[in-house]
């Protein structure tokens, strides 16, 4: 044990040498390298747990960097999980890092769970949420959870089946579209810091035994006021367990079945083929002056919750897009419910598309 280092967690009351070794010997699963993550992975790796795994799927943009604090502009392009990597181990090159750059899902859940001791969602999709949450109450390991959103965030952690779960808290998803994304409400910075050091705090304690969990409770913090808020819940006493390998997460959050999603490949084939579907792009408008797909009609989402304005084709094909592929499922679904007959979402949206198949909209 580096005595010095961790001098001034040794010298608090309760803690000690055995809090450190617990430290030191545990594991720790965080999901999401963004926002929650980008606070949660450095303080988790300063205070010296031994194991942190790393899950993400996405890379760094230039958007991120206000809030993703372990990033760089250096990073810009890479992997979240290997920046994410380099910098624990640069905090604390005693500890290890695991990476996993896929996207969490039912199968993998359960598997990579099981090798943990604690896991920390720091997500930021439903979907990801209720599956982390069923995976962990099925294996049987703690989990901690956090989210964000504007000028607010909440924090909370169960132990299920022992304790209250999320699915107590919140039995059912909102609406698509009823919670905006970071991506379209934005988010203050600091709110990520502050939100993933509470989360990162309740690791510490679940894992030290110091202290009293939020099991049962969650806390919220309104930024603009500066105030914190708890809320306590319990058992739903008529709520089951879910199987997270037979339950479908896309479904239940009204994600878009794979029947009303267009891949950034199929696309490119029916432009290609000469086949060009009505575009409607719901982005903000200054989102729209950085890049666009050509022949695009501009209708932000806002708008299209007000009605669907004259001059678009019901009867015609129609493709949706949005920047990540959130917004386009909620355009998707009022499109449809105004009568649009033949209508798909671009999966990933244009950073799909970026990626996939024109590099030089990269820049947004």
């Amino acid at each position: 044990m580096d005595v010095q280092r961790y001098s001034r967690q040794l010298a608090l009351p309760g803690f000690g040498r055995a809090a450190q070794a617990r430290l030191a010997a545990a594991r720790v699963l965080v999901i999401g390298a963004g926002g929650l993550g980008s606070a949660v992975i450095p303080a988790l790796a300063a205070a010296g747990i031994g194991t942190i795994g790393i899950v993400d799927d996405d890379i760094v943009e230039v958007s991120n960097l206000p809030r993703q604090l372990i990033h760089g502009i250096a990073d810009v392009g890479r992997s979240k999980v290997a920046s994410a990597a380099d910098t624990a181990t640069a905090l604390n090159p005693a500890i290890t890092v695991e990476r996993y750059e896929f996207a969490a899902d039912a199968v993998r859940a359960i598997a990579l769970f099981t090798h943990y001791d604690l896991v920390v969602d720091g997500s930021d999709n439903f979907p990801t949420r209720y599956l982390t949450a069923d995976a962990t109450a099925t294996v049987g390991v703690p989990l901690v959870w956090g989210a964000v959103s504007q000028y607010g965030g909440q924090v909370g952690a169960s132990n299920a089946p022992r304790t209250p779960g999320y699915r107590d808290l919140f039995p059912n998803p909102p609406r698509p579209g009823s919670v905006l994304s970071c991506e379209v409400g934005g988010v203050l910075p600091t709110v990520c810091a502050t939100i993933g050091s509470i989360m990162a705090t309740e690791v510490i304690k679940i894992v030290t035994s110091i202290g009293t969990p939020l099991y049962g409770r969650v806390t919220t913090m309104d930024a603009l006021t500066g105030g914190f808020r708890e809320v306590a819940y319990l058992h739903d006493p008529a709520a089951e367990p879910v199987d997270p390998l037979s339950f479908d997460y896309r479904h239940f959050c009204g994600v878009p079945s794979a029947a009303f999603s267009v891949s950034t490949a199929e696309l490119a084939a029916e432009f290609a083929n000469d086949a060009h579907p009505q575009l409607i792009d719901v982005r903000e408008p200054w989102e729209v002056e950085i890049a666009a797909l050509p022949m695009a009609v501009s209708l932000p989402l806002a708008e299209l919750e007000r009605g669907v304005p004259t001059g678009l084709d019901a009867r015609r094909p129609t493709v949706v897009y949005c920047h990540h592929g959130m917004r386009s499922q909620r355009g998707l679904e009022l499109l449809r419910a105004a009568g649009f007959t033949s209508v798909r979402h671009l999966e990933g949206g244009l950073d799909a598309w970026a990626r996939d198949i024109d590099a030089t909209l990269a820049r947004y």
